[in-house]
């Protein structure tokens, strides 16, 4: 294990963490906020802490898969406790697991949140909240690597570890070169959207609260409603961009480079919108069979839909009053989620292609017992090594989804509302149904739950296993 270059990773997330929370305490400037300018000292002190632990590169800056998943993790758990600081000194979020609770839920983009009135917040603390989703959805390590060459070739364990879905591949041949391209298109992406929602007349702060939350597919609302009190051309602006974010963003790269016809060829975008409409479609349905209306119904479920697959959470109805059946759609889309290689959450839709592929195959077989037939993905072979993973990830999905779901029943919720608040925070949706629904908050559970719902939302973002890594006995032994 080579911890010299953890540790000097870990003070380049410190550092960069720091300069961002420059940003809300300019906030505080502007609305002049005392709460706010806690900002400032903590980005004093954690860019000074940062500095320390950069101060000398290590002499042997390689590493491999095991100190990319370990340093992934600790970035990621360092970030968000760094994060969660301002909240406890301003005294907005007294207590340290809330606090802790509500910048994961940022940063990880699930946007499930412990505040019963989030507009008692200041500028600062929502901005902080909300821009916790920008920095979060691509990645902060994406991001140092990005401005920062760190290990050469090595380095794409880093992004590995960090990026969504089963398979990571580069652009271009330079890793640093894909982090760059990878944040070209999300800056262009989110300032596209800011000027649409400034066109229809959107103030500025909540306007980019609005894009940090849709980019990052996280959803942390600014008023007590979400969404439901803005324009209906906002509403749909957002529900646009919530689902481009959702996209691979291979999709994009695709585009630009003039390679259209095999980004139209990407089963995995086009399974992504097949999934969107008809989920879309089967709610608008069922809302139009029980209330006669139609027209306010398809904008609603077309937002709803884009807001739970792509994990963000947005709200412009409270969908926990919807019928049993649309209620069900949106359970089954929460485990879905989006496209690999998006800021979007769930399990991601690649996954479910390979095992409807290969539950195709195992039918085959059955029928067929001497036939061979090979599993392929946009025209390319799927490999035994990336089904074995997959396979692997649902199995400790399901294990880590069962234990979740036993430690929660203990604050004797009903099923509903543990099934919901494991499923939304595990799969980084932000709101479930019950007591967690659109118009519910995580506030009532026990310091115990929040703290498995802490892991939960960490382990959805990482994918599981860069989290598991840390409590592997092997993962430490220096030559193991």
């Amino acid at each position: 294990m080579n911890y010299s270059i953890i540790v000097f990773i870990a003070g380049w997330v410190i550092k960069v963490e720091a300069l961002f929370m420059l940003l809300p305490g300019i906030v505080s400037l502007i609305y002049r906020e005392k709460e706010g300018r806690v900002f400032f000292l903590c980005a004093l002190v954690f860019f000074v802490i940062g500095k320390l632990l950069t101060l000398k590169k290590p002499e042997n800056s390689r590493f491999y898969a095991r100190e990319g998943f370990v340093a992934v993790a600790m970035s990621w758990i360092i970030l968000s406790i760094i994060g969660a600081i301002p909240f406890v000194i301003s005294g907005e979020i007294p207590s340290g697991i809330d606090a802790l609770f509500e910048i994961v839920s940022g940063f990880t983009t699930t946007g499930a949140s412990i505040l019963t009135d989030v507009e008692s917040l200041s500028r600062s603390m929502l901005f902080w909240r909300s821009f916790s989703h920008w920095i979060g959805g691509m990645g902060v390590l994406v991001f140092i690597l990005a401005v920062l060459p760190m290990a050469g070739g090595q380095n794409i364990y880093l992004i590995k570890a960090e990026s969504t879905g089963p398979d990571v591949g580069k652009f271009v041949p330079k890793i640093q070169k894909t982090a760059g391209y990878l944040y070209i298109i999300y800056i262009f992406l989110s300032a596209l959207q800011l000027f649409l929602l400034i066109l229809g007349k959107m103030p500025l702060f909540d306007a980019l609260c609005d894009v940090f939350g849709s980019a990052g597919t996280g959803g942390f609302g600014i008023k007590a409603d979400s969404m439901a009190g803005y324009s209906t051309y906002i509403q749909i602006v957002t529900a646009v961009f919530m689902l481009l974010f959702g996209v691979n963003f291979n999709f994009y790269f695709l585009i630009i480079a003039k390679r259209i016809r095999i980004a139209l060829g990407m089963e995995e975008v086009k399974w992504y919108f097949i999934i969107y409409f008809a989920a879309a479609a089967g709610i608008a349905l069922n809302l139009w069979h029980t209330t006669g209306i139609l027209g306010i119904n398809i904008k609603d479920s077309l937002f709803q839909v884009s807001s739970i697959m792509t994990s963000t959470g947005y709200a412009t109805v409270d969908f926990d009053k919807w019928p049993q059946f649309s209620r069900c759609i949106i359970c089954i889309i929460m485990f879905i989620g989006a496209c690999t290689g998006s800021t979007g959450g769930g399990i991601k839709v690649a996954r479910f292609i390979i095992y409807f592929k290969e539950i195709g195959k195992q039918l085959g077989f059955l029928v067929h017992p001497r036939s061979v037939k090979i599993l392929r993905m946009n025209g390319k072979k799927i490999d035994h090594n990336t089904i074995r993973v997959v396979n692997t990830y649902l199995l400790v999905y399901i294990v880590i989804f069962a234990g979740s779901m036993l430690l929660l029943t203990l604050d004797n919720f009903d099923l509903t509302t543990t099934f919901t608040a494991v499923s939304a925070t595990f799969n980084n949706i932000g709101p479930g149904l019950g007591d967690v629904g659109p118009a519910g908050n995580f506030s009532e559970f026990s310091v115990l739950s929040k703290i498995v719902m802490i892991f939960d939302m960490l382990a959805g973002r990482l994918e599981i296993f860069p989290l598991l890594v840390l409590f592997t006995p092997a993962t430490w032994r220096r030559n193991g």
